[in-house]
Formats: structure tokens, C-alpha cells, sequence
């Protein structure tokens, strides 16, 4: 595609688009194509426009308070995990790296037995 320039569009049609989405709730494909506007760019518009606007996931509005000790209870819960998960990965790898050092040590020693038996 060398050659191909981008097409530039101003703030007041992006949003005008997205508010067509918003307000008909006809498919993003098919406002796309009625437009000719590539779908997944304006799929990307409208997710832009959610996220600025707070509705990620689909939902909106504000949170009630029984939600957010929840939100917040899950998000310490992930950081935990991930913490959890990086502390095996640490284990795995200086097993793994120690198991492979076993290994190679079994292979130079089965060599020299090899070598030995063979009388060389």
C-alpha cells in the first residue's frame, strides 16, 4: 500500500458520526458503510467516545458505593495474582535453569563413561 495517504477526519465529523451510532442504534458496520468510513475505524471512535465518557463495558453512569469497594476489592485481588503468578515464573525459570544445568552435567558425564568403556 506505498503510496496511500491516510484520510484526515476533523473532531465535528468523528463526532457527529459517533453521535449517529449512539442516537439511530443501527450497527456500526452498517453507518461505516453508508459513510464510507472503514467499520473499524469507527468501531474505534465509538469505543474512544465510551471510554472518555465513562462507559467502559457498555455500562454508564457513576458507580454506587457497594460497586466501587467491589471494583476495588477485585483490582487489590488481581494485583495479588499477578503478583503470585510472577513469583512462580521466577520459581519455574531457576528450576527449569537448574534442571537444564543437571541435564547437561548427566550428558558430559555419560560421555566420558561412554569414552571410558570404549577405552579411548
Amino acid at each position: 500500500m506505498a503510496g496511500t495517504t491516510r484520510r484526515r477526519f476533523d473532531p465535528e465529523f468523528l463526532a457527529g458520526v459517533v453521535r449517529i451510532v449512539k442516537e439511530t442504534g443501527k450497527p456500526v458496520a452498517h453507518v461505516a458503510r453508508d459513510l464510507g468510513i472503514n467499520e473499524y475505524t469507527l468501531h474505534n471512535w465509538v469505543q474512544m467516545d465510551r471510554h472518555a465518557g465513562g462507559q467502559v463495558g457498555g455500562g454508564g453512569g457513576t458507580l454506587k458505593e457497594s460497586e466501587q469497594e467491589e471494583l476495588a476489592r477485585l483490582r487489590a485481588e488481581k494485583a495479588e495474582l499477578a503478583r503470585e503468578l510472577a513469583r512462580q515464573k521466577a520459581a519455574w525459570a531457576k528450576e527449569r535453569e537448574q534442571l537444564e544445568d543437571e541435564r547437561d552435567v548427566l550428558k558430559r558425564s555419560v560421555v566420558l563413561w561412554v569414552r571410558e568403556a570404549m577405552g579411548r
